[in-house]
């Protein structure tokens, strides 16, 4: 319950999660600040993430990022009794969320068809990295190989210092995957509202860093396929030439380049750097009157400049060498004060570390204190929307591994003497830390 009394949008509704490393329990977390119960399963080993930046005890950096809100039990779904036991959870909840490898779900008896016959209004949501169809569907897949696959990691361009591809630093393909998660249960609950029937919800990596790059995916063909197709004939051609991966991104960069761009992009101050977002025309216009740039691209229309012509390639690079020059004569606080007035979106640039004393951040509660079993306090990114009605708030920290086992199988009607020689066969792991 939030303070004024409320439950969450999603209180009373129960999710049973088989998930592990980012997407899916990211999509379970945020389920979970809507007030949604959710019981997530872990083998006994634990969900593989808790080992990503180690903090001890079984616990890892990536997994209490990931899975607040939850209660945690361990099952060995290789044996039949913990197979029978997630199909009794199976037919009290409202979601299932699963995200282990395709051909997983069956041979554990935890796919849709084995569950929904069992609970009819089930809402499943089967996460892949690829989809379940076609050639690559038999594949497992991470946020890596999304973002190579569907072009996303060479959006940033970012390359080791041996010249290969690097990934891109937050795992985009995963965080978004979760976001459509969320998003697509929240959905077949309501459409369940309306018809009493549960069903099946796929999502996958691939699918995610697609739509999130949808603009550069998008081909018109009126004026893409053309550029398109000399684009990538070039490419093929450094491709077979054992071309450096610059090369390659370079014949793109040059499709894409923003010519002369001194209106979204950073700059470096005297004592720092700043972003600088005047996206549309007006804005631009705003931030010559701020800054005192003059720039006779403002107001005409793009078709009407030849960048071919050398006059105008030199005013552009005249016009960035004066901004940065410009922008490297005032501090960071001068500069805000300036486009704040001007009415110009701009923002310091802050590492990570620092948003958790940034006074907007505290001011919206866009920050949240647990205190973790093991780990003790806690402060992490709170919920992302707030609801007048029913608002959103963090239940609690990630559970220990198998924390609440015995707590969901008596709730199931197990006695202590089953449980323990269920434990005592394996069938239920060890007694954890934390319980």
């Amino acid at each position: 319950m939030t303070e004024n009394g409320h439950g969450g949008p999603l209180a009373g509704v129960k999710i049973l999660e088989f998930t592990e490393i980012i997407a899916a329990p990211f999509g379970g977390m945020m389920l979970g600040d809507m007030g949604a119960d959710i019981i997530k399963v872990e083998p006994p080993t634990g969900d593989p993430w808790r080992g990503f930046q180690p903090l001890g005890l079984r616990e890892g950096r990536g997994y209490i990022s990931h899975n607040r809100n939850k209660r945690g039990i361990t099952l060995d779904l290789t044996k039949p009794e913990a197979q029978q036991i997630a199909r009794e959870i199976a037919a009290t909840v409202d979601v299932v969320i699963i995200n282990y490898r395709p051909d997983v779900a069956a041979k554990l008896g935890v796919d849709y068809g084995t569950l929904s016959r069992e609970n009819p209004r089930l809402i499943y949501c089967d996460n892949t990295a690829f989809g379940r169809k076609g050639p690559y569907a038999h594949r497992p897949g991470y946020d890596l190989v999304a973002q190579a696959l569907t072009g996303l990691m060479t959006v940033e361009g970012r390359r080791e210092e041996s010249g290969v591809p690097l990934l891109n630093a937050l795992p985009s393909a995963d965080l978004s995957t979760g976001i459509a998660i969320a998003w697509g249960i929240c959905a077949a609950l309501y459409s369940r509202e309306k018809t009493g029937r549960g069903q099946a919800i796929s999502t996958s990596l691939m699918a995610s860093a697609m739509l999130i790059q949808n603009t550069r995916l998008m081909n018109i063909a009126a004026v893409d396929t053309e550029l398109r197709a000399n684009a990538m004939a070039k490419i093929n051609e450094l491709r077979h030439s054992g071309s450096t991966y610059k090369e390659q991104l370079d014949v793109i960069n040059g499709v894409r380049a923003a010519v002369g761009n001194i209106y979204y992009r950073c700059y470096q101050t005297l004592d720092g750097f700043l972003a600088v977002a005047a996206l549309v025309g007006p804005l631009q216009r705003k931030l010559l009157d701020a800054t005192g740039l003059q720039d006779w691209r403002v107001g005409r229309k793009p078709a009407d400049i030849d960048y071919t012509d050398p006059a105008v390639q030199q005013h552009c690079k005249d016009l960035i060498a004066e901004s940065e020059a410009l922008f490297r004569t005032k501090t960071c606080a001068e500069w805000l004060t300036i486009l704040d007035a001007g009415g110009v979106p701009a923002g310091q640039i802050q590492f990570t570390e620092e948003v958790p004393d940034d006074p907007q951040a505290i001011e919206n509660g866009y920050l949240v204190d647990l205190d973790h079993p093991l780990m003790g306090p806690v402060q992490m990114a709170g919920p992302m929307i707030q609801m007048s009605e029913t608002p959103l708030s963090v239940q609690g920290p990630s559970p220990t591994l198998g924390q609440h086992t015995d707590d969901v199988l008596r709730e199931l009607g197990y006695d202590d003497g089953r449980i323990d020689a269920l434990r005592e066969a394996g069938v239920l792991g060890k007694v954890q830390l934390g319980e």
